[in-house]
């Protein structure tokens, strides 16, 4: 039995290469539908904040630079939903499945997801994208090399998760001005909360 009624309080799931534009897209998206917007990353930074026993154990993964093991990850979003299941409208989750074990998982383990939302920006423009942010920001990873790889990782990944979905697949040009974005997503999601 699944812990949410999707029916009721849909799952999103949002992907976008970095530089996508997609958290100012989720921003909107909190904004204007009250949904809840979980990242991973967010939560694995608070719960290692939180000095748990997890947390520990986060910490000595993260500081030998592996990656964090799915269940963890899973745990921490499925908490995070069933926290906010009550008053939240529904859940954007940002950043996730990034590989398509990971969706496999979190549909067995949470619920089936509603839609997926893919922001679709060419690697050329992430790229550009980010080397400005960098310039802007001195982010020490965000040399064009190092920007590269990251996208084909992404990338790569990426395309396998999507394949799975062909029904649940909204894609969305992000290479457009930001309303004109949302004009689209607001067309998908207005079904979803009728």
């Amino acid at each position: 039995m699944a812990p949410i009624d999707t029916s009721k309080k849909p799952i999103v799931w949002v992907l976008g290469g970095p530089g996508s534009g997609k958290g100012t897209q989720c921003d909107k998206i909190v904004a204007k539908y009250g949904f809840t917007h979980l990242s991973t990353g967010d939560l694995l930074r608070a719960e290692v904040k939180s000095g748990s026993e997890r947390a520990k154990c986060l910490t000595a993964i993260m500081e030998r630079g592996e990656l964090v093991p799915n269940e963890i990850v899973l745990d921490l979003l499925k908490e995070a939903i069933l926290a906010r299941a009550e008053e939240s409208k529904g859940f954007l989750i940002d950043g996730y499945p990034r590989e398509k074990s990971q969706g496999i998982a979190f549909e067995e383990n949470i619920a089936p997801v509603s839609v997926i939302i893919y922001f679709e920006a060419s690697s050329e423009t992430l790229t550009q994208r980010l080397l400005g942010r960098a310039a802007s920001s001195g982010r020490a990873d965000d040399n064009e090399e190092t920007i590269k790889l990251r996208l084909k990782t992404f990338l790569d990944n990426n395309d396998l998760v999507l394949a799975q979905y062909p029904d649940k697949l909204r894609r969305i040009n992000a290479e457009r001005p930001v309303d004109e974005i949302f004009a689209e997503v607001q067309s998908i999601l207005d079904p979803l909360v009728a």
